[in-house]
């Protein structure tokens, strides 16, 4: 438990600062980073890091996309599909349906906007800072155009509505949008709430929590008989990609931040 305050301005996940890196490749790409930053000024760095690392996420999900497609085939069905989706059906009842519906709502085109920008928002008020909403922000449509991206692909169908709950949607199945989104928006604001908490044990809960929302969204998905299970699978692995990327790129700004502050003379 810390309870001397956070060892660094940018904050701490655990006993380890974020500006710290302690990896050669976490070194060398701060290193990259600061001369970048250097030569174009800071937001240009971020910026710039932000946008590679959604290029790089991007990639990741239509080389998913495309590899399923030679495996499975277009309209194919994963062998694990039906299986898990037979289960799900066997576990419906009217208080788990209602659940479901309502946690697709939250999370909907519609809910998941307002509910990033919301928190996101609060963060910045709290701290008095626009990064933590201008984070969330980034994080938010970099998983939309993921999720775009690797709809347009593979143009996958949803299960079919016999075996669903309505109301049905239409778009393409593959991958889950719900699930990806969840997973990288309440990661972020799982990370930026760490940073400001001090103690380790409320930090581990904000983490659960986070964990919580993503496997909670995501096995809705499948309940509702709205996606396949490996629908699902691939919004958790490529949230996870992406939220990996915005939580690097964050720990980069935070990192240059530190350094200026070391490097300005007290007056």
């Amino acid at each position: 438990m810390r309870t001397s305050g956070d060892p660094s301005p940018g904050g701490a996940i655990g006993p380890r600062p974020v500006t710290q890196w302690r990896s050669p490749g976490g070194r060398r790409l701060a290193r990259a980073h600061r001369r970048l930053a250097e030569r174009s000024g800071r937001r240009v760095a971020t910026a710039v890091t932000l946008g590679v690392g959604i290029g790089v996420a991007l990639a990741g999900v239509w080389a998913t996309t495309f590899l399923y497609d030679a495996v499975a085939g277009r309209d194919g069905i994963a062998r694990l599909d039906r299986p898990v989706l037979r289960a799900a059906m066997r576990l419906r009842n009217p208080a788990l349906d209602t659940a479901a519906a309502a946690i697709a709502r939250v999370f909907g085109p519609v809910g998941m906007p307002v509910l990033t920008l919301a928190a996101g928002g609060a963060i910045s008020l709290r701290t008095r800072d626009p990064l933590p909403v201008a984070t969330v922000a980034v994080a938010g449509a970099g998983s939309l155009l993921m999720t775009i991206g690797g709809k347009d692909v593979v143009d996958r169908h949803r299960p079919p509505h016999r075996d669903a709950i309505p109301p049905y949607e239409h778009s393409p199945s593959f991958p889950s949008g719900h699930t990806l989104n969840a997973t990288v928006v309440s990661g972020v604001i799982a990370y930026l709430l760490m940073l400001e908490q001090r103690r380790d044990g409320t930090q581990v809960g904000t983490a659960a929590a986070a964990l919580g929302v993503a496997a909670g969204v995501g096995l809705s998905r499948v309940l509702l008989g709205a996606h396949w299970f490996t629908d699902v699978l691939t919004g958790w692995a490529a949230g996870t990609g992406w939220l990996s990327i915005v939580v690097t790129a964050h720990r980069l700004h935070l990192t240059l931040e530190d350094d200026e502050r070391r490097d300005t003379p007290p007056r």
